[in-house]
């Protein structure tokens, strides 16, 4: 069965470089963070999975930059009220930094613990000629 893709509204326009640019940014922050969603972490391997979040997530299209930290003191607070010598991987123990570029545009998006929640955004939008990096 054939469709053709509904046809754009008349005002409807292309995209800006720096809005794809957000897109992207949001594509790997849901890659990242739905991907290790779960995954075991404890104190030991926290760091290897750092390592691993980074390198996956820097593969994909227009990534120029992530860096993840885990808390592993908060990992620390949580087994000490268990039995268990891990956890699961979730939001609450993550800072993650993602530095996107598209045709000349940058965007940092970041995700860290606000009021309980994972809140990630997009901190800045530039072109790389003014980055400082």
């Amino acid at each position: 069965m054939n469709q053709t893709p509904p046809e754009s509204p008349p005002n409807a326009a292309e995209p800006t470089p720096g809005e794809v640019a957000c897109f992207e940014a949001g594509i790997k922050f849901g890659s990242l963070y739905h991907q290790f969603a779960g995954t075991p972490v404890s104190p030991a391997n926290s760091d290897s999975i750092a390592r691993a979040m980074e390198e996956s997530i820097e593969n994909q299209p227009h990534c120029v930059d992530v860096s993840v930290e885990v808390d592993v003191d908060a990992i620390r607070a949580e087994l000490a009220a268990s039995s268990a010598d891990y956890t699961e991987l979730t939001g609450r123990f993550l800072e993650v930094e993602v530095v996107v570029e598209y045709e000349e545009r940058g965007v940092t998006a970041r995700m860290a613990l606000e009021d309980g929640y994972p809140l990630m955004q997009v901190t800045e939008i530039s072109r790389p000629a003014d980055r400082d990096d």
